[in-house]
């Protein structure tokens, strides 16, 4: 039952709000008194009727196993991608890329919100933070957007579900965390994730070309006069803006999937790439580049001291016998391995409305991976991981938590009200839902890529 108890006392204070590293690290501390037999040692009191679950000689397992993140190689990956995508951000990239695919696709009906689409994209591939991209995106296309009369909804909930694809697709931190906690390669997950990815980036067009051409209004066509380049003069403006980007993404992802350098590598030579693109621009000073050393710094130091306080949590928890309660539970759901997904989609689904990726992982994840092995196998856990990963991304998007909901809100035009961003983002959450069933019944979407880069 202490495990029980611990579960539900970390829980509460997170929906207090009480910051997560602390909850996480405070409620392990107070249960490691409660689970060992350190307080009855010290008194002198044998006050507690239940068998101790570890003894306070052998609590430098703590400090071992906290220890032992410091050198963990493959989380060096994420400082370089955190700075990469800040990099970018100051880089004034994604600016000539909306420019340009505003252009391309102007012509068509809904043609800014598709370019917007295809932005999010090409940014999630170079960058992989997706609070980066929604505010770049928020400042640069919502007001667009707005001027050329498109619906606030729709370009709320475009900027939204388009800043997040940097969660699904690689190289992303989501995944990186993931393939730490689920023990698989992070390659393999980039590899798994690549597909549906772009696929989930592809149903957001679609859904996008099809409301605009059954109302219009919503999405009008760019005017003419706002469609200046036209022919060879456009043809080059695409090739020089996409050019950086494709490349930067050829050093980090073609070297990862060639098995060139481990994702870790590959960060760095990201990192470097970013600083270039930034010099090529003329962006490259000593103020931007502060400020994307001060923001990494500050990104990766929240993930790592969450990191902290849940290895510790989860130490503590599994000495308790949480782990067998969670276990048992999962394993006697109906429905054997439908049953153990769709509980799990379901659970991991509401979380995402109250607390952030990040913590999900680090607690939720670790709990899962026995059962999941079990069920389908080492081979199967790709799939896995990037069933998680395409579920976690709905949580920068749900209410009244959606971390990217926040950041649109933060930067958007005094026009733009709450309920115009809550009622634009629910066909993406729906389209996100369905993304996670494709994957479920279609495992190949997955698997496929990382079976022909084995051969």
């Amino acid at each position: 039952m202490l495990g029980i108890f611990m579960f539900a006392a970390a829980v509460i204070l997170l929906l207090v709000g009480f910051p997560v590293a602390f909850s996480f690290g405070g409620v392990a501390v107070i249960f490691t008194i409660f689970g060992s037999d350190l307080l009855p040692k010290t008194l002198g009191l044998d006050i507690f009727p239940w068998e101790p679950a570890f003894r306070a000689a052998r609590l430098n397992i703590f400090p071992q196993r906290i220890f032992r993140i410091m050198s963990n190689y493959t989380l060096v990956a994420v400082p370089f991608f955190v700075f990469m995508g800040v990099m970018l951000e100051k880089s004034g990239l994604a600016e000539e890329l909306l420019e340009t695919m505003g252009i391309l696709f102007g012509t068509m009906k809904g043609g800014l919100a598709i370019a917007v689409v295809a932005v999010g994209a090409l940014l999630a591939a170079s960058t992989g933070v997706v609070g980066a991209s929604v505010v770049t995106m928020g400042v640069l296309a919502l007001p667009v957007m707005l001027k050329y009369n498109y619906d606030k909804g729709l370009a709320s909930g475009v900027v939204a579900a388009s800043g997040t694809l940097g969660q699904i697709i690689p190289p992303s931190i989501v995944l990186v965390i993931l393939g730490d906690q689920i023990g698989v390669s992070v390659g393999d997950l980039f590899l798994g994730s690549f597909i549906p990815g772009f696929m989930l980036a592809l149903m957001f067009m679609i859904w996008v070309a099809f409301i605009t051409y059954l109302k219009p209004e919503m999405g009008p066509p760019l005017p003419i006069e706002a469609r200046s380049l036209k022919g060879f003069a456009l043809a080059k403006k695409v090739i020089l803006n996409m050019l950086p980007p494709l490349i930067l993404i050829l050093m980090v992802l073609g070297t990862i999937f060639a098995g060139i350098a481990t994702p870790t590598e590959a960060g760095a030579m990201g990192a470097i790439g970013a600083l270039a693109l930034a010099a090529i621009n003329r962006k490259l000073n000593l103020k931007n580049l502060m400020e994307a050393m001060d923001g990494t710094v500050k990104l990766t130091s929240m993930v790592f001291i969450i990191l902290v306080g849940a290895t510790a949590f989860s130490m503590v928890f599994t000495a308790l016998h949480g782990d067998k309660v969670v276990q048992n539970f999962l394993l006697n759901l109906p429905g054997g391995k439908v049953g153990f997904i769709f509980f799990v989609m379901l659970v991991i689904f509401v979380l995402g409305f109250f607390i952030d990726f990040i913590e999900i992982t680090f607690i939720v994840v670790p709990l899962l991976v026995p059962i999941a092995r079990q069920y389908f196998g080492l081979d199967m856990m790709v799939w896995f991981g990037v069933l998680i990963a395409m579920n976690l991304q709905a949580s920068f998007l749900t209410p009244p938590f959606g971390f990217a909901l926040f950041y649109l809100k933060g930067v958007a035009p005094p026009e733009i009200k709450t309920s115009d961003i809550y009622r634009g983002i629910i066909p993406f959450i729906i389209i996100q839902v369905l993304a996670v069933l494709l994957i479920a019944i279609f495992p190949s979407i997955v698997t496929w890529l990382p079976r022909m880069a084995l051969k």
